[in-house]
């Protein structure tokens, strides 16, 4: 097994998000809100999503030495998975469902006479022996076979799942709504999954690689820049914010010189400067990175951490003000006057009552953090150009949008992806804002 320092950070974030979980869970200020959010249809629908999209990221994240291979090959077990899309490539671009390139070629006939025609994919359509007549019945059959393959086993599963608390479970709105969610997307996945045995179903791109294995294996990087970003900022916004509002003084005015010089530099030009600097480190030692895999795994890792230390002076600034509010309570100062350390005063006090405003925000952050490799790496100073990520796709569309005939879909891809967790990830922010928000809660 093959540990990236990306693999490794998930891995924590995973632990640390469960630990989360538990201590919310435990802190009684905690329980309205967090039972008003399990009680929300559009709240765990949309966390049913981006789970889902989790799971993906989280089997891209496990790597493993390729034995097939002769090289240095570090694959992930989705790699495994999608090995059909991985090993059908094409010679340049088809479309979605296609058994025809894209563009017309010279074809020699078995007779050695030549015609101007579009050539057979080696692979997309390559079972059918007329492909003109047979192609539709084809898909629309593997589609339907495997969608009612696959929604027998989950409405067999079901059944088994809720039978001895059918009744509580299906009255429940946010019940149905996970249930339903979450087999829609599983007898999509799958019979897109039988489907691309024999199809390229959103078509191949000018090197002619698969065009939906290139967009699940992005998911995993939008994933890493939302959430490894996250945690590189949660904990410096949490211990500045808190200190500078609880203690006050010299600690902080060095606080907020520090987020008011740092908010003054350019976050582009910052971030661009950082990449050069990574670069030429990894040029100059080329015997340590030696894989392409772990070069831009660096990259990607320096990515979050540059974005993460620029992008926790907003929480810093609302969680100080919160805090010079919460060290004036009455609570707060009979802590002080008995002789509480500060320290302690800050756990068990002032951190539960603005964990609200971290919840909030950290989830409001995503979409926007997923956003920005999109748009980092279109203008070539996001991830490694070698990096599967829809940023990356939609910056290689940009030159086949303007051929022609145009080729549209791998735009499309990006776009479709990107637009289901951007989604997901604000309703389920706006859901998680209505829960914690208290003037929401008293209005409510």
């Amino acid at each position: 097994m093959l540990v990236l320092w990306t693999d490794a950070l998930i891995y924590l974030l995973v632990v640390a998000s469960l630990g989360l979980v538990w201590y919310l869970s435990r802190q009684l200020p905690m329980r309205r809100p967090l039972t008003k959010l399990l009680s929300s249809p559009v709240a765990m629908a949309t966390l049913t999503l981006l789970l889902c999209f989790g799971l993906i990221g989280l089997l891209d994240s496990i790597h493993f030495k390729n034995t097939e291979s002769n090289g240095n090959e570090a694959i992930s077990v989705l790699d495994r998975a999608c090995d059909a899309m991985r090993a059908h490539g094409e010679k340049t671009y088809s479309e979605p469902f296609a058994a025809y390139l894209y563009s017309k070629e010279t074809i020699t006939q078995p007779d050695g006479s030549t015609r101007w025609d579009y050539p057979r994919l080696k692979h997309g359509g390559a079972h059918l022996p007329n492909p003109d007549t047979d192609l539709m019945a084809d898909v629309i059959t593997k589609t339907s076979l495997a969608a009612l393959k696959m929604g027998g086993v989950l409405g067999l599963l079901i059944w088994l799942l809720t039978k001895p608390n059918r009744r509580l479970l299906w009255q429940s709105p946010s019940a149905k709504a996970v249930w339903l969610v979450l087999s829609l997307v599983i007898t999509l996945t799958y019979s897109l999954w039988l489907l691309s045995n024999d199809y390229h179903v959103f078509g191949t791109d000018k090197v002619g690689e698969d065009v939906f294995y290139q967009a699940l294996k992005s998911i995993r990087t939008g994933l890493v820049i939302g959430c490894l970003t996250t945690l590189v900022m949660l904990p410096l916004a949490i211990v500045f914010g808190i200190m500078a509002g609880f203690f006050k003084g010299w600690i902080d005015d060095l606080i907020q010189f520090t987020y008011t010089t740092l908010n003054s530099i350019p976050s582009v030009l910052l971030i661009a400067a950082s990449i050069l600097m990574v670069q030429v480190y990894m040029t100059n030692h080329a015997e340590d990175f030696n894989n392409l895999l772990v070069r831009a795994d660096m990259r990607l890792l320096f990515l979050c951490l540059i974005l993460g230390v620029t992008s926790w002076t907003g929480l810093c600034r609302m969680l100080r003000a919160e805090t010079l509010k919460l060290r004036e309570m009455e609570y707060v100062q009979a802590a002080q006057a008995l002789g509480v350390k500060p320290a302690m005063i800050l756990y068990r006090h002032i951190l539960p009552n603005v964990m609200h405003i971290v919840l909030i925000s950290v989830v409001l952050d995503f979409s926007s953090l997923v956003l920005a490799e999109a748009v980092l790496s279109y203008i070539n100073i996001g991830v490694d150009p070698t990096t599967h990520s829809w940023g990356n796709m939609i910056n290689g569309a940009r030159l086949e949008m303007a051929r022609e005939p145009v080729v549209w879909w791998s735009l499309a891809a990006a776009f479709v992806f990107m637009f289901s967790l951007v989604l997901a990830a604000n309703l389920f922010a706006d859901s998680v804002r209505d829960a914690f928000d208290p003037r929401r809660a008293e209005r409510g």
